[in-house]
């Protein structure tokens, strides 16, 4: 999972949400959400969004990323699956898809992030 900021607009200050993403080295980042929801308007808006994942496994550390959204793609619980299994404990996979299947009904949506910056740091070095 990831913390995602985008620009609520209105005067508010950023909307920060984990979200599940994913990330093929020299692709797109991809974050998958319920269409609609109220990170999804602010992401459109914008057309921008930044990541944060943080490490602490195998060694402590952190990941940020910005750039444009370039596409959308339609979402699906067999999707979600997918990105369960490869971020969580196998046992926690199918308690995670059923909540998040009984949160949304209707549409998931991806939206396809192409990477203009990124920042890293290892802090399990001193």
């Amino acid at each position: 999972m990831a913390a995602l900021a985008v620009d609520a607009g209105d005067g508010h200050g950023p909307l920060v949400v984990p979200v599940w993403c994913w990330y093929e080295p020299g692709g797109d980042v991809r974050v998958l959400t319920d269409a609609g929801c109220r990170k999804a308007l602010p992401i459109e808006r914008a057309g921008r969004f930044s990541l944060m994942v943080e490490c602490t496994v195998p060694r402590v550390g952190c990941v940020s990323v910005e750039g444009l959204v370039v596409c959308t793609s339609p979402g699906s619980i067999e999707l979600f699956r997918d990105v369960a299994a490869h971020c969580l404990a196998p046992e926690l996979v199918d308690r995670c898809v059923e909540i998040a299947a009984a949160r949304c009904s209707g549409e998931r949506v991806v939206f396809h992030m192409r990477p203009e910056g990124w920042l890293s740091r290892d802090l399990s070095e001193p």
